[in-house]
């Protein structure tokens, strides 16, 4: 007889049931993520690939891809057949068809043409935010698992860190409202400027070196949510710099390796894979966040792109691009779907900007997971 075995029916009958419960819980948050992806996905694949709708067409919908939003005009012609054009197309229509018939026009704005600028303006954004504290993230790691001294005070950082993890987004979005986009942190030469001085200002070289504030652009959109994500990208690089076996760390400074030669080749390499881990959670917190930008990034309508219409603010060794504002896709999906009526004609845009946007989030996950299993592979310990 096996020693081991439990004589106890009752046991074996609470751990089975146990088990179940536990497996019923999993398999309906499972269910209802699949179910809503499922009704996202039936929703806005026929927009973004018509061949797939009731009515069939093209297989990409390359206008909805490339496409500046614009305001949607739905109206009757003379046959009495509704039509609804953006109002690009529908300015066209009108030259082309001086004594064609609209009755019962309608506009909705942000419904017509496609989410060009908001996908390019989320995807500057996260780029911009992944980079700031990517860099941060892992030097803040390093420091406080590799040099930091262990007490007190360091225990106090990371409770802090843990503490702005829990922060609401809408109040990191109030704090670069204020710190990024009025409080003048840029330094500006400027000359010319006769007695019209601001408060501070140094005078050099015949001229002045003033602070300016980044107002409501690109870069102050992107470190208010790499602010945002500091937290959890500290919290993940240094839990992956602590499953690095300490006789890595050894064996290096018995070569004679310096600290700083012992962590950026027996340290770094291998926590690499929970370092692109931490990019992961990153990315898939900063991207889907409407608070932030609306306060420091993100406007409604805009008719070009960050790089097609430089700001002349003045901060001429910064590009353009970076001191602009942006759309993006969490605020555009908000205002169509919070400001404008869903009709037959609205619900293109607000079924496809979801759709588009979830698949945005997902390759940039599957980047950051593709890259985490490469590295992984390398490594052999």
């Amino acid at each position: 007889m096996n020693p081991f075995q439990s004589s106890s029916n009752a046991r074996k009958s609470k751990d089975a049931f146990g088990s179940i419960v536990l497996a019923a819980l999993t398999y309906i948050i499972l269910g209802c993520t699949l179910f809503i992806f499922y009704d996202i996905a039936k929703k806005g694949l026929p927009v973004l690939m018509p061949v797939f709708s009731e009515k069939g067409g093209e297989v990409l919908n390359t206008d909805f891809l490339t496409r500046m939003p614009e305001t949607l005009v739905e109206f009757t012609d003379a046959e009495g057949v509704k039509q609804s054009l953006p109002s690009s197309d529908f300015i066209e229509y009108t030259k082309a068809n001086p004594d064609a018939v609209v009755e019962n026009k309608k506009t909705n704005a942000y419904s017509g043409g496609g989410i060009k600028g908001p996908l390019v303006g989320t995807a500057l954004l996260v780029l911009v935010c992944m980079v700031v504290a990517l860099v941060i993230g892992i030097a803040a790691a390093v420091y406080l698992n590799e040099y930091a001294k262990q007490g007190r005070f360091v225990g106090m950082i990371r409770l802090a860190i843990m503490n702005l993890a829990g922060v609401p987004s809408i109040v990191f979005g109030l704090f670069g409202f204020a710190f990024f986009c009025l409080f003048p942190l840029i330094p500006v030469f400027e000359t010319g400027l006769g007695t019209d001085l601001p408060k501070v200002a140094i005078p050099m070289f015949g001229g002045h070196l003033i602070f300016k504030s980044l107002g409501n652009s690109l870069l102050a959109g992107g470190l208010t949510l790499a602010v945002m994500v500091l937290p959890v990208i500290i919290a993940a690089c240094e839990e992956s710099l602590k499953a690095v076996p300490k006789g890595f760390r050894e064996a290096s400074l018995a070569l004679g390796a310096t600290k700083w030669q012992c962590i950026r080749t027996a340290v770094l390499p291998y926590a690499t894979p929970g370092i692109l881990t931490a990019s992961v959670l990153g990315v898939t917190r900063v991207a889907g966040e409407t608070a932030p930008i609306m306060f420091t990034a993100a406007v409604a309508l805009k008719g070009k792109l960050p790089w097609d219409s430089p700001s002349d603010n003045g901060i001429f060794w910064m590009p353009d691009f970076l001191t602009d504002s942006v759309q993006a896709m969490p605020y555009h999906i908000y205002t169509v779907a919070a400001r404008i009526p869903r009709t037959d004609a609205t619900a293109a845009m607000q079924d496809g900007s979801v759709f588009v946007f979830l698949l945005m989030v997902m390759a940039f996950a599957s980047v950051s997971i593709y890259l985490r299993i490469h590295f992984r592979k390398k490594l052999k310990w």
